[in-house]
């Protein structure tokens, strides 16, 4: 069984997050980066799957030549080979352009199963792994709390809000999963080392055969015209209750003031 994960650089969610002015984007020098947190969990899946099953897992990463130590850390928790797209075109392109970019990248590799995270932290889409198995034509396994792998069938436990359904689908598939579906554990010291020496190909938009004229900020379909600075926190407003019954009446006001009730 093959297996692909992709994984995002992403600012760290701690940060102080910035938009840079000259091109309205998220200014991510500004802030450290980070491999995102919700692929430590399709990460933990693919490397259950790789204890298994035997499945043979691969990293993809669409970012910057400055993405790598994100690449090998992904690595790190056991993962077989990575590949990474490294492109200026690429820059600024939103969810549907970076969908376009990744199933292009999924057009040339070998696998049986993606495993995406159900969103980046830096954007909440959403939308990028249901958009690559709409442009790819394959099963889409969304919000996925559980997975199997029977032969040549996927199983997910489908969560929402009022539980879960279970949801079939003969490989080749997509599956992004959710928080909830398991426990990631840390790299070892071992896997931080071997993945400095594990395999990396570093490929072009042109490698792969990506459009460049359907991806980049230029080709956006979603794009942001105008933002403003956070304003900064103000002190609360305090209401005491004298026993009399006219703080219940100030905070009735209050919250009506601001459209809570």
């Amino acid at each position: 069984m093959k297996v692909i994960v992709p994984v995002k650089r992403v600012p760290d969610t701690a940060g102080e997050k910035n938009i840079d002015p000259n091109d309205k984007t998220v200014d991510r020098e500004s802030v450290e980066s980070v491999l995102c947190p919700i692929n430590e969990f399709s990460i933990e899946e693919a490397v259950r799957l790789k204890e298994n099953h035997g499945a043979e897992v691969r990293v993809l990463l669409m970012g910057p030549e400055s993405a790598q130590p994100i690449v090998r850390k992904a690595l790190s928790y056991g993962l077989d080979s990575a590949v990474q797209i490294t492109d200026d075109t690429l820059a600024g392109s939103d969810a549907i352009g970076t969908a376009r970019a990744i199933a292009k990248a999924l057009e040339g590799e070998e696998f049986d199963l993606v495993i995406f995270g159900n969103q980046a932290t830096d954007s909440r889409t959403s939308i990028v792994p249901a958009a690559v198995a709409e442009i790819l034509g394959l099963p889409s396994l969304t919000y996925a709390r559980h997975l199997e792998v029977d032969g040549d069938k996927v199983v997910v436990h489908r969560e929402h809000e009022e539980g879960y359904d279970v949801v079939e689908a003969t490989l080749p598939a997509i599956v992004s999963v959710v928080e909830a579906i398991n426990d990631p554990r840390y790299p070892s010291f071992k896997g931080i080392m071997a993945a400095k020496s594990k395999p990396l190909d570093v490929k072009s938009a042109a490698d792969v055969g990506i459009d460049t004229g359907a991806v980049g900020q230029a080709n956006a379909l979603a794009v942001l015209t105008e933002f403003e600075q956070r304003p900064p926190k103000e002190a609360g407003t305090i209401v005491e209750d004298d026993g009399s019954g006219a703080a219940a009446a100030q905070l009735a006001d209050w919250m009506q003031s601001r459209k809570f009730i």
